[in-house]
């Protein structure tokens, strides 16, 4: 495949197929609170949140209140902003999502975050799980897993008209 080429392994219908398919997923996990929090990694996770929390709204009677999480994926070990202030999600349940699922870096300096706050219950959600993880970190809610290698790339688009997950 020359570098310019990509692999679609997820077309539009696809992906949104699989946001409701995730929305349900945590909705029954979650059918007995009153709100949620959806903390999406920002951008693409983000992105993600807010398609989820549309889906969420259409099914169900939970409040999903959304949580923009800023961490430098470069150096995790950065300060982590979070645009909600602890005393907002304490003792609730957050779903931390992203797009793809890679080393697992990103999700557990996430996952860290969030517990310095008492939970009632934490889930992760990304749209495309791969298995090339260096922490023992998984995603309770998966639109798609993958087994690719370590030179492969996994990109995400969820804006325009047309969104797509490719693989280059």
């Amino acid at each position: 495949m020359k570098a310019t080429e990509k692999n679609i392994i997820l077309n539009h219908e696809e992906i949104v197929h699989k946001i409701r398919r995730i929305a349900y997923q945590i909705y029954e996990s979650n059918v007995d609170e009153d709100e949620i929090i959806l903390a999406g990694i920002d951008t693409n996770g983000y992105i993600l949140a807010e398609k989820l929390k549309a889906a969420l709204s259409k099914i169900s009677n939970i409040n999903p209140i959304l949580c923009r999480v800023v961490i430098d994926k470069k150096n995790p070990l950065n300060p982590i902003t979070t645009s909600l202030a602890v005393s907002e999600y304490a003792n609730k349940s957050i779903v931390l999502i992203d797009d793809v699922l890679n080393s697992g870096t990103t999700l557990i300096y996430g996952v860290k975050h969030f517990l310095n706050a008492p939970l009632k219950q934490f889930k992760t959600a990304v749209l495309v799980n791969r298995n090339h993880k260096k922490y023992p970190v998984k995603a309770d809610f998966k639109g798609i897993s993958l087994s690719t290698s370590l030179h492969e790339h996994v990109d995400v688009v969820l804006t325009g008209k047309s969104f797509e997950a490719y693989l280059n």
